[in-house]
């Protein structure tokens, strides 16, 4: 289904970079983007949504899109960044910066959502392509396996909250924490749950 609702374009315009970020919506953490040119020769079967993927089958895929893919690239923009520019703008640096990490120029950069971060390329932005377009579903699946990793990581360093199970999300387990131990330096402070709870304790831990 996905080539054919976007084969035709794909050959039209060449090398097709696809672009998507997670982690938008987190209390905690950076947002990550990737940026994936496929290889037509070598198709990689089971590409969808990262939403809708087990974490088995993401890392599983992830494997085979760093092995196959002609060219990827990963950034993150900073919790400091996403505090100073806010959310959409920090989303759209990470984005930039995966595009611009490639080792490929690519012929023209096929992005999830409505929004196109600023690009020296041609740019579409496609409404829930990381579902149509398996280049995009390609980006979210290493965008989104590696900001898990990475906040799996941090919950070594903060262990109160819970990062290896939530990964940052704001569940009730993540807020009850939050409200306990106030933030730790990875929460994002312009978001309201962390300023409330900062605002309550006083210092962070």
């Amino acid at each position: 289904m996905q080539g054919d609702l976007f084969g035709s374009d794909a050959k039209r315009s060449g090398l097709i970079c696809g672009v998507d970020e997670a982690g938008r919506g987190p209390l905690a953490g950076p947002v990550s983007a990737a940026a994936v040119i496929l290889d037509p020769k070598r198709p990689i079967a089971g590409l969808t949504d990262s939403k809708t993927l087990s974490a088995r089958q993401r890392e599983r895929l992830a494997l085979l899109i760093r092995r196959d893919a002609l060219a990827f690239a990963i950034a993150y923009a900073s919790v400091e960044e996403i505090d100073d520019l806010n959310i959409l703008h920090a989303t759209m640096l990470a984005m930039r910066r995966a595009v611009m990490a490639l080792d490929i120029v690519p012929d023209e950069v096929w992005i999830d959502g409505n929004r196109c971060p600023t690009l020296p390329y041609a740019a579409r932005a496609i409404v829930k392509g990381d579902a149509l377009v398996p280049a995009i579903s390609a980006a979210s699946i290493l965008a989104k396996t590696a900001r898990d990793g990475m906040m799996s990581s941090f919950a070594a360093t903060y262990p109160h909250y819970g990062f290896e199970q939530h990964k940052g999300y704001g569940t009730k387990v993540h807020l009850d924490a939050l409200n306990i131990h106030g933030p730790c330096p990875i929460h994002r402070r312009s978001f309201a749950p962390v300023r409330i709870a900062a605002a309550g304790q006083g210092a962070t831990r």
